[in-house]
């Protein structure tokens, strides 16, 4: 991992127009962004996910004596932390980090699942029903994969999961594995645990290659997405699995997305009069604006409801922090 010697500088970009700035001042690191200012703890044991980033997990563990600042949580957030399944979740790859030797894979565009042993959770504690032909030959150990249909078939795939009558819909529906969160060992030997798995008709390891460096993550990048790809994944050599976010899991895409609580409807004019012209759309941070762009004529007719969530692609943050062309990608409807 790169490191920054005494008095030296380096810069992140993080989710703003403006990098952090990551400094080393006689052994004490600090970062610009928010989430370091604002801990409580003496300023030689904080770290943030940029400092990880920059001189690893480890290196940030053993400087700090383990010491990562939690937020208060309200009693909200604790209930629903408490039925949430132990997943890992991804970073951004911010176009630096250099690639080689990471385990590289397609993103999926289907629903991630958590396989506790006996049933699949959403990765927010929401169990999927799944028949008990489609789960009867998966092993008792915990298993962390998607459930997938095909590329570009989010809202199809959605509309089978989110069916509590265990139906045949089920049969268009296959559980790609990309890990075993049980397992103690490195990503390796994780990784090989589920490529010993007997395949079967709804079940599959997802295929993983190691990334040979920037230029062939661009050439893997490139014919994904021209075959209607969402992006890749790329996952540290030998990295522990840990639930939570982690700068050792890391997605891989030309467009950035995120996700927005719809706030009302604009009419649309010339052949979308009488119909949907955008939503409004309200972000975390609280910045408000519209999407016109990626509806189909049937999604026009029944835009999604005030008050739901939706998830949206978008090039770039303006100076205001706006998400520049944004276009609508789906309900997302685990929420």
């Amino acid at each position: 991992m790169p490191d920054l010697a005494d008095g030296e500088s380096s810069f992140m970009q993080g989710s703003g127009s403006k990098p952090y700035e990551l400094k080393n001042t006689g052994g004490v690191y600090s970062c610009s962004c928010p989430a370091w200012r604002n801990q409580s703890l003496a300023i030689e044991k904080r770290t943030c996910k940029h400092l990880k980033k920059l001189r690893g997990e480890a290196a940030e563990a053993a400087r700090t004596g383990g010491a990562t600042p939690a937020p208060a949580k309200t009693a909200e957030q604790l209930a629903a932390q408490a039925q949430a399944a132990p997943v890992l979740l991804a970073e951004t790859w911010d176009g630096v980090l250099d690639p080689t030797g990471w385990w590289m894979s397609e993103k999926l565009d289907g629903l991630r699942a958590y396989w506790d042993g006996r049933r699949f959770m959403s990765r927010l504690g929401n169990e999927f029903h799944a028949p008990d032909w489609f789960i009867e030959e998966l092993p008792k150990h915990p298993l962390d994969g998607e459930l997938f249909l095909a590329r570009k078939s989010f809202q199809k795939t959605t509309a089978i999961v989110r069916r509590q009558d265990k139906g045949d819909h089920w049969k268009q529906i296959k559980f790609l594995i990309f890990d075993a969160p049980a397992h103690d060992g490195a990503f390796e030997e994780r990784l090989k645990l589920v490529q010993g798995l007997a395949e079967t008709m709804y079940a599959a390891a997802h295929p993983h290659t190691l990334c040979t460096g920037v230029a062939h993550l661009k050439e893997e990048l490139a014919r994904v997405e021209a075959l209607g790809g969402e992006g890749l994944m790329l996952r540290q050599a030998e990295s522990k699995y840990v639930a939570g976010r982690s700068a050792t899991l890391l997605k891989v895409k030309s467009f950035k997305d995120d996700e927005a609580v719809v706030i009302g409807h604009q009419p649309g004019t010339g052949r979308h009069k009488g119909r949907l012209g955008a939503i409004l759309v309200r972000l975390a941070s609280g910045k408000e604006f519209a999407i016109g762009t990626g509806f189909s004529d049937k999604e026009r007719e029944r835009p999604p409801a005030v008050g739901s969530t939706v998830t949206f692609k978008y090039q770039e943050l303006s100076d205001g922090g706006v998400p520049r062309f944004p276009s609508y990608s789906g309900v997302r409807e685990e929420i």
